[in-house]
């Protein structure tokens, strides 16, 4: 199950907030950026030409004409060509987990690349300690997902597995509560207690959910009510409710200490 120094795919990031995130936390990374002639006044775009002359970025301004070969993402007339990031090993992250609880999340199966940065996202800005995604069937990170993510992917380890059921085993293993959300769980997410535990939450695929190996697994299956006759909520919006309920305990619980 091992897979330590294996690469995140992807040549290049786009759009404002993702190269200065590139630039801020791993300038090495980045090789070289273009920038549309169009955009030159804008604050941003600017400080983004400050931080690549500091760092002895390479960078050139090109006419907007250029850009059209990116017009299939919204690139915001900037787009740096980087080198991968490594995805991390989990028994290195286990090794150095850090003292008081921690939380992860697991990926299981989400396919879209816009859900997977949106729940990268998500899940540092609450201060999650790592994200969990299979090496198949789970889409991957790469520009869209570093785009969506606002360069979140630079602030949370994303460590990739083989196998999702062994690395919940191994999880188990480290005193790990498993936490999973589906339509049918017993108990509604905000019922749950996730403070004073390690916990790492799963959320399943967009058509398929939770595998039913990995529901077996878990101690808990949560589930968000619904309170009209509608199937469910995307699964990034889903995980930021779950995410945030937890982080909303926690702060709670330190309120009454």
């Amino acid at each position: 199950m091992k897979n330590k120094n294996k690469i995140i795919t992807g040549d290049y990031i786009y759009g404002k907030n993702a190269v200065i995130e590139a630039l801020l936390n791993n300038p090495k990374r980045v090789n070289k950026i273009i920038i549309s002639k169009s955009t030159i006044n804008d604050s941003k775009i600017n400080e983004i030409i400050d931080m690549a002359r500091s760092n002895s970025v390479i960078f050139q301004i090109l006419p907007k004409e250029h850009f059209s070969q990116y017009s299939d993402v919204a690139n915001q007339g900037i787009v740096a060509f980087v080198s991968p990031v490594s995805y991390c090993d989990l028994y290195e992250f286990l090794s150095k987990k850090k003292n008081g609880y921690s939380r992860v999340i697991i990926l299981d199966g989400v396919e879209d690349p816009h859900n997977l940065g949106a729940i990268i996202r998500t899940s540092a800005c609450a201060g999650f300690d790592a994200l969990i995604i299979p090496s198949r069937r789970n889409a991957q990170v790469n520009a869209t997902v570093e785009k969506t993510s606002a360069g979140a992917v630079n602030h949370i380890p994303i460590i990739q597995v083989n196998s999702l059921s062994n690395a919940i085993d191994k999880l188990k293993d480290n005193d790990y509560w498993i936490i999973a959300a589906d339509a049918q769980g017993k108990d509604n997410y905000f019922d749950i207690n996730y403070t004073d535990m390690n916990f790492a939450l799963i959320m399943g695929g967009e058509e398929t959910g939770v595998s039913k190996n990995n529901l077996k697994k878990s101690d808990f299956v949560v589930k968000i009510p619904m309170l009209r006759n509608f199937n469910s909520l995307n699964v990034s919006n889903a995980a930021c409710a779950i995410i945030y309920e937890s982080l909303r305990q926690d702060i709670c619980s330190l309120r009454k200490k």
